[in-house]
């Protein structure tokens, strides 16, 4: 994302910073996990020393996974701008007090406090920079192509970046690949419900309603459910036997609760029933069809969930995370199973690079917005304090968004919510 004026340290952006810069926050969706992660138990109990040390270990894997990604996003813009010659002050990780930093030629590369993103900046309005107003070098001189690479660069080096996970993926541990199984499974049933009273089982398997769906999906069955409030359905269910590997058929008949709303409902979670196994490519070729191949399947998943978050956003307002919630999840996943880490990072990076896309104040999308609205006007620049104006309001809201989700996230973890 980016914003017109944001001081040295960063602090957040006043009209009279000094330092033009691209600062980039971790807002992310969040989008359930592809792959089954093995369930955790929270005890009261104090954990075990092995227990705690995986737990810090997972933590740590996220959290570089987290930084790699700001890293690269920052890169592109590190990159794209020196490569044409412009100038550049200050590149950073993170906001807010410096925890490390060092000058390197002209540029001063930071660690900071706040893990909201990171940033490079640009000496265009810094009357201390040594640089004439007219310099043709400084960013904002430069013609809108080179604007417009500098501005496109930090998605356009998540992406490529995604891209390489998913092949590396793809080399060692290979690509996930799911196998649709007969039938809808039940994950959970509450007790006392209507499918706990007929019987039903977490881990059955719903193989047909008789007469009704011979072949049942998740949708089918939500709906001739919510149309049978108090009325029988017979429904044909596979249980696991006592011996591994071995499987029943069971007749069941359930009887639909009805809600407040009048449609029935059994209290039970359904998925779709697949199984998932590794391709492992036998050349760089098949490697590179495989990538691909996951590479699109992801891309199209993050861009789905982005589109339900807008349209039903009053649903899936609470699924929008931080970098707390974020590294949770990376976390469990690194606990679950670390070759879960690839698609973390992967996912992850194209939800920044989607999201930064978005044309809105503080993005690099409505920056994209400005420049590509100056070359529609002929060349004629917007007025530098209505852009300023602009992004300053853009950045605070969008930093005051992420210090919510930092405190909303944080009181949701589990050790938190013990100790409340």
């Amino acid at each position: 994302m980016i914003t017109t004026h944001i001081s040295p340290t960063p602090k957040l952006p006043s009209p009279s910073s000094s330092i033009r810069s691209y600062p980039h926050l971790v807002l992310l969706r969040r989008h359930r996990h592809r792959h089954p992660a093995r369930p955790v138990s929270v005890v009261a109990a104090a954990a075990a020393p092995s227990d705690v040390l995986t737990s810090i270990e997972s933590v740590a894997s996220a959290a570089s996974v987290l930084a790699a990604i700001v890293l690269v996003h920052e890169s592109g813009h590190f990159v794209a701008a020196t490569s044409r010659g412009i100038h550049v002050s200050q590149f950073s990780v993170g906001f807010g007090p410096a925890l490390a930093r060092f000058r390197l030629g002209p540029v001063e590369y930071a660690l900071r406090a706040i893990p909201l993103g990171g940033y490079v900046g640009f000496p265009d309005d810094d009357p201390d920079s040594g640089f004439a107003p007219d310099d043709p070098d400084l960013l904002r001189n430069r013609p809108v192509p080179d604007r417009l690479l500098v501005v496109s660069a930090g998605v356009v080096a998540n992406l490529v970046f995604a891209f390489l996970i998913v092949y590396a993926q793809a080399l060692t541990v290979g690509v996930p690949v799911q196998a649709q199984l007969p039938g809808v499974l039940v994950p959970e049933v509450l007790p006392g419900s209507a499918a706990a009273r007929a019987g039903l089982l977490p881990g059955d398997v719903i193989l047909a309603v008789p007469g009704v769906a011979p072949d049942p999906s998740v949708p089918v069955l939500v709906d001739l459910v919510k149309a049978s409030p108090s009325k029988k359905v017979p429904i044909t269910v596979s249980r696991t036997g006592p011996r591994a590997g071995d499987r029943r058929s069971l007749d069941l008949t359930v009887v639909p609760d009805t809600s407040i709303d009048g449609t029935g409902r059994i209290g039970v979670q359904l998925s779709p029933n697949f199984r998932v196994t590794r391709v492992h490519p036998n050349s760089l070729a098949e490697a590179t069809v495989l990538a691909v191949r996951e590479f699109t399947s992801l891309s199209g998943m993050v861009l789905d969930g982005l589109k339900q978050t807008f349209l039903n956003f009053s649903q899936t307002a609470e699924k929008v995370s931080g970098p707390v919630a974020i590294i949770a999840v990376g976390a469990e996943v690194a606990r679950s199973n670390a070759d879960g880490l690839f698609q973390f990072a992967a996912v992850i990076n194209l939800n920044l690079a989607a999201i930064n896309l978005l044309p809105l104040p503080a993005l690099d999308g409505g920056t994209l917005a400005l420049i590509l609205l100056e070359a529609a006007r002929g060349g004629q620049k917007i007025s530098r304090e209505i852009e300023q104006r602009i992004m300053s309001s853009g950045i605070l809201v969008v930093l005051m968004i992420g210090m919510f989700l930092i405190v909303r996230d944080t009181l949701n973890l589990d050790f938190i919510k013990d100790i409340l």
